[in-house]
């Protein structure tokens, strides 16, 4: 789950045109430059507004006083590649491919609402060069295993919303879980379309006011804090499988790189650490940790498809990146009854020095994976 722009009022609208107004485009980036993106609580500074096709690099930093995310954004508002949670006074670098065309790159103070743009034009006729061949298998066969993890999950979700439409508690407090890992696997994928995610996994503190609350963490509050499904419920767990069925068709669609598997990595590895770590993603039922080992199963499949080209250009970062995802798993599987079931101890059980563990753990992990992007496309 991660806080995304929602569909755009009137209102809103208004409100991203002057948001517009405040961003700052300096000259154009020469070939293989970088763009300086500046971000700040009302303004998002770019030192570029044109790039050739290809590789680019943005080097952000926060100097607002919120944590902030960064996108590059297609017209229709897909994300081709972003940043969450880059807190004040960091700095981050983030690598992605971009096609010719037209683009825009954002900045989300406190991550909500459609944030401060900046527009970026990109020249030329396709990628700037050519890449390794066993690249274009990556993402072939990771597209395959984003469909694959779609096609599961629905017959998951049909035995979810089936318990919750019978009224039956128990039984669909057992299938929530379960039904959220192929999701959970795969999130940068079906964020990166923009509206699906917002319906179907937003946590009560992400909607906004007026904003309808809907999908599993609606559902999740239902079962575990009223422990009763009403009709609403029911109508919320249809509409469920329906946005869940878009998001299913919708996958073959999504625009996958090698450089947005690596990135979708890391986002998956930031996802555990300020959602999964904290407990604040699975507030009612506390089944953090199979999301957890979601996330940490969708980061590893990216980086083993990206590994052969990987471990050609930067043999240490693979074998440090070997080791961690390692480490994290073997940890992961001291908090569940074996290696293959994936019923783990509710989180609340989970003690805070346990609890710094999974997060070191987690970090430990995170550092090199954040250098994988830029090491596949040398």
């Amino acid at each position: 789950m991660r806080a995304v722009r929602l569909t755009v009022t009137a209102a809103a609208t208004a409100a991203a045109l002057t948001a517009l107004s405040a961003c700052t485009a300096k000259s154009d980036a020469k070939d293989g430059d970088a763009i300086e993106v500046t971000a700040a609580d009302s303004t998002c500074e770019t030192s570029a507004k044109s790039v050739p096709a290809g590789q680019v690099t943005l080097k952000i930093q926060n100097k607002g006083s919120k944590a902030t995310e960064v996108e590059i954004l297609f017209p229709d508002d897909r994300i081709v590649s972003e940043k969450e949670n880059i807190g004040p006074g960091t700095k981050y670098t983030l690598t992605a491919e971009v096609k010719a065309g037209s683009y825009e790159i954002a900045c989300r103070p406190g991550m909500k609402g459609r944030g401060v743009r900046q527009k970026l034009t990109v020249t030329g006729g396709g990628t700037a060069a050519k890449r390794d061949p066993k690249l274009d298998k990556a993402v072939a066969d990771y597209r395959q295993y984003a469909q694959g993890q779609a096609d599961e999950t629905l017959p998951l979700v049909e035995t979810f919303v089936k318990a919750v439409k019978a009224g039956d508690v128990d039984a669909a407090k057992k299938a929530y879980a379960p039904s959220r890992l192929g999701w959970e696997r795969t999130e940068p994928v079906a964020e990166s379309f923009g509206d699906i995610d917002p319906k179907v996994d937003f946590r009560k503190p992400d909607v906004d006011a007026g904003q309808k609350w809907t999908g599993w963490h609606r559902l999740e509050q239902a079962l575990w804090e009223q422990k009763k499904v009403g009709d609403e419920e029911k109508t919320l767990a249809d509409q469920l499988l329906t946005d869940l069925k878009d998001w299913q068709k919708r996958v073959g669609t999504a625009e996958i790189t090698p450089t947005s598997m690596a990135n979708g990595a890391k986002e998956l590895l930031d996802e555990v650490a300020t959602g999964k770590v904290t407990g604040e993603e699975e507030y009612y039922s506390h089944t953090d940790l199979v999301d957890f080992k979601g996330n940490v199963e969708g980061a590893q499949k990216a980086y083993e498809l990206l590994k052969p080209v990987a471990g050609k250009n930067d043999p240490a970062l693979v074998g440090r990146l070997d080791k961690q995802f390692t480490a994290l798993n073997a940890l992961l599987d001291k908090y569940r009854s074996d290696k293959t079931s994936y019923e783990f101890v509710s989180y609340d059980k989970v003690g805070k020095e346990e609890r710094k563990e999974l997060s070191d753990a987690v970090n430990a992990l995170a550092e090199p994976l954040s250098k994988l992007a830029a090491t596949v496309v040398k």
